[in-house]
């Protein structure tokens, strides 16, 4: 399918869903064999990456493919998550069905990654099918309500949100739950779902001690008088991200590429993102 059919069709699929009443919709699914009826896939386990994804990056996929490979015997899907209505970032500069068509070719690039990273292809059910889907709510507690309550999965399917540290920090700032601006709006989510967070250390954030002590200070009722609990801290996985050495990679720094650098494209966004991005130019003025 050509890049301008497949806009095309998420600009429908987007229309519809801004004028319906449902606040979170499956737009599209990816499985690893076109001939594999995707709802047919048996799940046990949600991963939900929820991002701008403007655009897409290797990180990204990093995120994923870890989470993915730690739980390879288990059957997964993945839910590519893209927020219409986001409570920190702005819809710019690149529109909501571009980033929905880059989102597909990531899918795309994921699975095949995850073939090449060894795992056998025999059986289907050991390579996840990896949903696209959108949401009119901008935080993080209403996103995982609507996906639970939706009936698109299988009724309490625990769901692993994978988030960066710093999506971590927003979660535990009281200011996102009003009128009472505590934590407690968080556990209908935490007494059933969970995070799995790559740290992010660096000079905004701090380092991984830093980083591990914010979520020891949960664990040990330090925001108890914020009304978070200490046994959310068992649901909560701390991973790690990118080494020492590695290059920062991430939607602003492949932004800034396509602007100064695009050559940089090649080891910040996947083979097929790029090549949509220099092809279809969805950055622009």
């Amino acid at each position: 399918m050509t890049s301008s059919k497949t806009r095309e069709q998420y600009t429908s699929a987007l229309k519809r869903f801004i004028k319906s009443p449902k606040n979170f919709e499956l737009i599209t699914s990816v499985p690893l064999d076109p001939c594999q009826a995707a709802s047919s896939a048996p799940t046990e386990l949600l991963y939900v990456l929820d991002s701008s994804f403007n655009p897409p990056t290797l990180a990204h996929r990093r995120i994923a493919s870890h989470a993915i490979l730690e739980n390879i015997g288990k059957p997964t899907r993945l839910l590519l998550l893209l927020a219409t209505h986001n409570a920190d970032k702005p819809s710019k500069p690149a529109l909501f069905e571009d980033r929905l068509a880059m989102m597909e070719l990531f899918a795309q690039d994921l699975l095949a990654f995850l073939v090449q990273s060894g795992i056998a292809t025999t059986d289907h059910n050991t390579i996840p099918v990896v949903d696209i889907g959108v949401t009119k709510k901008p935080y993080f507690v209403d996103k995982a309500a609507e996906i639970e309550s939706a009936g698109v999965y299988p009724q309490f399917l625990e769901q692993v949100h994978l988030t960066g540290y710093d999506t971590l920090i927003r979660i535990f700032n009281p200011k996102y739950y009003p009128p009472d601006h505590t934590l407690q709006p968080l556990e209908p989510f935490l007494s059933k779902h969970r995070l799995r967070v790559t740290m992010r250390p660096d000079s905004e954030w701090g380092g991984k001690a830093e980083q591990e002590a914010y979520l020891a200070d949960l664990a040990q009722g330090g925001r108890e008088s914020e009304g978070g609990k200490r046994e959310w801290a068992q649901r909560i996985r701390l991973v790690e991200g990118k080494k020492p050495e590695e290059r920062a990679v991430s939607s602003t720094a492949a932004r800034k590429a396509i602007q100064t650098n695009p050559r940089d494209l090649d080891w910040l966004v996947p083979e097929k993102v790029r090549d949509f991005i220099l092809s279809e130019r969805p950055y622009s003025e």
